[in-house]
């Protein structure tokens, strides 16, 4: 078989299965990107915290 073809080929199983494929519905995906959104929220607070934390004690160890 010859590089066209190949290419056609190639086409239309990505064309086929394309049809195949089932996409989250938009309530779907919305709930999805909200339990992202509140994890990285959660995650940022704290990680801002540790860091407060941490850097006061150090600042304190250092300091004597």
């Amino acid at each position: 078989m010859n590089l066209f073809g190949r290419i056609r080929e190639f086409l239309q199983e990505v064309q086929t299965e394309m049809h195949r494929t089932v996409f989250p519905s938009r309530s779907e995906t919305m709930g999805a990107t909200m339990v992202v959104v509140t994890f990285v929220i959660v995650l940022s607070v704290y990680l801002a915290v540790t860091d407060l934390v941490l850097s006061r004690f150090v600042a304190k160890f250092i300091s004597g």
